[in-house]
Order: structure tokens, then C-alpha cells, then sequence
């Protein structure tokens, strides 16, 4: 059923250009940063930079993981930002990442006697001009989750990288009991699971904001919005996995689950879509350095 509702979105479009231009230019010319000496002083709002107050310019080793993580593609270039084991995609209108994307290996997700997540705290991302930060109040009796799109789990090499994804950038208002404490869960733990199997596991996580027939007979996209920073709580969200085999063939699984309470007894099967659905309704293409002719397997069925 989701997947039938999901191909009426095939004639969706992204927004123009225009508006991160125009938004570019006024973050930058009355930010507080605007006019320092040192241009490395300033974040670097349309490229790829560190999300660290030390340091705004990737290092090295830093440029090497990025170069690993999104080996195969960026889904799109707005507002990127890097963190030490996963990259993101910041949607400054609404709060929320437009995507966050991950290498995960059996070495990031095994348990680790180092790392706690209970010592992670839910923290804002200083990274982001304060005029599109989400802040913990926002969330404070909204009667939704912080919830993670680069899953904690993924990342247990080191406490840091823990509390990297503790980030609020790294966070979306999500249905707690039903869905980010369940199902959504599943998926997550799920994901992890195919680390067992393909010897590396890349994921682009987001939110979506997908239309509905009111009675009128019209389509409209209707969100709530949180807090005094007005966060967006999107009506669904996706996940697009691809997995590498040993001899370099690659499979392809997308999943679109919908914010709500979602039943244990469904299977995660039944929220699988084709990919290009997804990429039609987000604005963002997946995996773009591989041609689909090269998966051997898209949503568990021989291409």
C-alpha cells in the first residue's frame, strides 16, 4: 500500500536554485562572521567542511573518510557537512537534515567496552548559523523523539564518534512508541545486520514531506512544525542501502516508512519502493556513480 501511494510522486520537483542562493547571500552578509580577516574564521556554507569549532577546513585523514563515505556519489550538495564517520546534508529552512549518509563496516557497529551512548547528550549543532539551529527546547513537550538519522549504533569505534550523531542536526522530530523506538528500530538494526553478510553496507537516510488528497480533491504538502525554531516534522522518512559483495557486485534496498505508529507484526519488506520514487519526492539522486544496470539485486529482486 505504501508503495502504491509512493508512485503518484513521480512528478514531483525540487525547488529552484534561487532560494539557497538568495539565502546564501543574506547568512553570509549578516552573520556575525561576515566580515572577519581570516576567510578559515568563517564556515564554508556551500562546500564540504569539518563540523568542528577547531577546525572549519578538513584535514586530511578528515577528507580521506569523506572521499570513503561518498565513494559512490553525493545525493546532493546543499549545505554539506562532515563529521568524523558520517557526511550531511543540512536543510536550513527546515531544521532538519535533507539527507545524512554513512559507511557502515562490521568494525563500526561491533559492541565496544569504550564507548556508552548513555554518556551522549542531545546538543546543538554550533556548526549552524543560529538562525536555523534546532535547539533542545524545540523539542521539549512537542510529544516527539529526537530522532537519529545516522543511527548511534552505526558508529561505535570511538565515544566521539558516538557523540557526533548525538548532533541535533543529526536529529528529525520523529513518533516516539510505535516508530523511533520500534519499527524504525527494526530498520535500523537491520541495516546493521547486513554487515554480517556484504563486507560494506552505504546508507542515505532523510526525511520526506510527501503530499495528500483533502477533501477537495487537491494535493497538499501539510508538516507540523516544533518549537520556536519552527522544526519541520516530516511525514516520512527513507532509507536507500546499497551492499558490496566481496567479488564487487552491489545490491540496492530503499525503504520509505511513514511517521506514525507502526504495527510490530508488519514486515519491513512491505515498506520497500523503487528507488527512483524516492529520488522523484527528495530531489536527490542516490548512488549516481553507479549505473542500476550494475545491481545484481534492487529491493531483493535480480535486476
Amino acid at each position: 500500500m505504501a508503495t502504491q501511494k509512493l508512485k503518484s510522486l513521480a512528478y514531483i520537483g525540487t525547488f529552484g536554485i534561487s532560494a539557497f542562493i538568495t539565502g546564501t547571500y543574506f547568512e553570509r552578509k549578516f552573520s556575525p562572521q561576515h566580515n572577519l580577516k581570516n576567510p578559515q574564521d568563517s564556515p564554508i556554507f556551500s562546500t564540504v567542511f569539518a563540523a568542528t569549532a577547531v577546525s572549519p577546513v578538513p584535514s586530511e585523514t578528515n577528507v580521506g573518510r569523506i572521499s570513503q563515505i561518498m565513494k559512490y556519489g553525493f545525493p546532493g550538495l546543499d549545505n554539506v557537512r562532515s563529521f568524523d564517520n558520517f557526511v550531511l546534508s543540512y536543510d536550513k529552512r527546515n531544521r532538519v537534515a535533507h539527507w545524512v549518509f554513512e559507511h557502515i563496516t562490521p568494525e563500526c557497529c561491533k559492541p565496544n567496552d569504550q564507548v556508552d551512548r548513555a554518556l551522549s547528550e542531545f546538543t546543538p549543532d554550533e556548526s549552524i548559523h543560529p538562525f536555523f539551529r534546532s535547539l533542545n527546547s524545540d523539542y521539549y513537550k512537542s510529544g516527539y523523539d529526537r530522532g537519529h538519522l545516522a543511527a548511534a549504533g552505526n558508529h561505535r569505534v570511538t565515544q566521539k564518534m558516538v557523540n557526533q550523531t548525538f548532533l541535533l542536526s543529526n536529529m528529525a522530530p520523529q513518533v516516539g512508541v510505535g516508530f523511533n523506538r520500534d519499527s524504525w528500530n527494526r530498520l535500523e538494526r537491520y541495516v546493521r545486520r547486513l554487515t554480517r553478510t556484504f563486507k560494506n553496507v552505504y546508507c542515505c537516510t532523510g526525511p520526506l514531506y510527501l503530499p495528500r488528497k483533502e477533501a477537495n480533491g487537491k494535493n497538499y504538502v501539510k508538516y507540523e512544525v516544533i518549537g520556536a525554531n519552527h522544526v519541520a516534522v516530516p511525514t516520512h522518512f527513507f532509507k536507500v542501502v546499497v551492499c558490496e559483495t566481496k567479488d564487487g557486485q552491489f545490491e540496492m534496498e530503499s525503504y520509505v516508512m511513514p511517521n506514525q505508529v507502526i504495527s510490530d507484526d508488519t514486515p519491513l519488506t512491505s515498506f520497500m519502493v523503487p528507488p527512483e520514487t524516492i529520488e522523484r519526492a527528495a530531489g536527490l539522486l542516490f548512488f549516481d556513480n553507479i549505473a542500476r544496470s550494475k545491481f545484481s539485486k534492487i529491493n531483493h529482486k535480480k535486476n
